[in-house]
């Protein structure tokens, strides 16, 4: 029988890290918060780059990252808990990252998802549909976190649009 753990996520549109100095508050930040499982979104690295992510207690880093500085996407597992991976999807666009793993022994799958400024909900319930079979059979442990960049409201849309 698996041992329950509550398990804290952190989820950050972080805008690109490419600036070390960047990179060095957001680890500070980070480690004051203690979280089990961070995802970062928009990390604006390229494969070669995927280095800058390593902070000590945080060895497990899953990323969707090509040869562009755009985009990007990663998941970062604390060392303090206990992940065993069993597989991973990313898409070639960098928008988002899924692994399935066990944490603490338990199936668990986590999905980070940077959708497009354009057609966002669109790109989201495609993709939710498209990869609703590899969730299914551990759905009460699926963890969905991202940027959906969908407005809550009509004043977080565009200035461009009339709002009354």
């Amino acid at each position: 029988m698996a041992i329950r753990t509550n398990i804290s996520v952190i989820t950050l549109n972080v805008n690109g890290l490419n600036a070390p100095t960047k990179r060095n508050r957001l680890a500070e930040w980070i480690q004051k918060q203690d979280p089990y499982i961070r995802c970062l979104q928009e990390t604006h690295f390229t494969s070669r780059d995927t280095y800058k992510l390593k902070v000590r207690g945080w060895k497990k880093i899953f990323h969707a990252n090509r040869d562009q500085k755009k985009a990007g996407v990663a998941i970062l597992i604390t060392d303090k808990i206990h992940f065993k991976m069993k597989n991973i999807l990313r898409d070639k666009e960098e928008h988002y990252i899924m692994i399935k793993g066990s944490i603490q022994e338990e199936d668990t799958t986590i999905l980070n998802i940077y959708a497009p400024n354009i057609g966002s909900p669109q790109y989201i319930r495609q993709l939710l549909t498209t990869l609703k079979g590899e969730t299914d059979t551990i759905i009460s442990n699926t963890i969905i976190v991202g940027d959906f960049n969908t407005p809550l409201t009509a004043m977080d849309r565009s200035t461009r649009q009339k709002i009354n």
